[in-house]
C-alpha cells in the first residue's frame, strides 16, 4: 500500500487495486460512512447523488371504441 496523506483524523493509503484504506489516529481501520467522509474531505473521491426512483408511466387509456357490425 502506498501512503497518500497523513491528516489529523488518520492516515490514508492507496491499495494496489486503486481503492483507498483509512486508519484512524488509534491505528484502526475505519469503514463505511466515516471512511467516505474522510475521503470526501480530502478531495480524493466524489459521491454521486442517489438516483430518484422513476415512477412507472401511467397512461390513461381512452376507452376503446367498440365497433358494431
Amino acid at each position: 500500500m502506498e501512503l497518500v496523506k497523513k491528516t489529523d483524523k488518520g492516515t490514508i493509503y492507496k491499495k494496489s487495486n486503486g481503492r483507498y484504506g483509512v486508519k484512524n489516529a488509534q491505528k484502526k481501520w475505519i469503514n463505511g460512512e466515516e471512511k467516505t467522509n474522510v475521503l470526501l474531505a480530502e478531495g480524493l473521491i466524489t459521491v454521486a447523488a442517489p438516483k430518484a426512483k422513476e415512477e412507472p408511466a401511467t397512461e390513461e387509456a381512452a376507452p376503446a371504441e367498440e365497433t358494431q357490425e
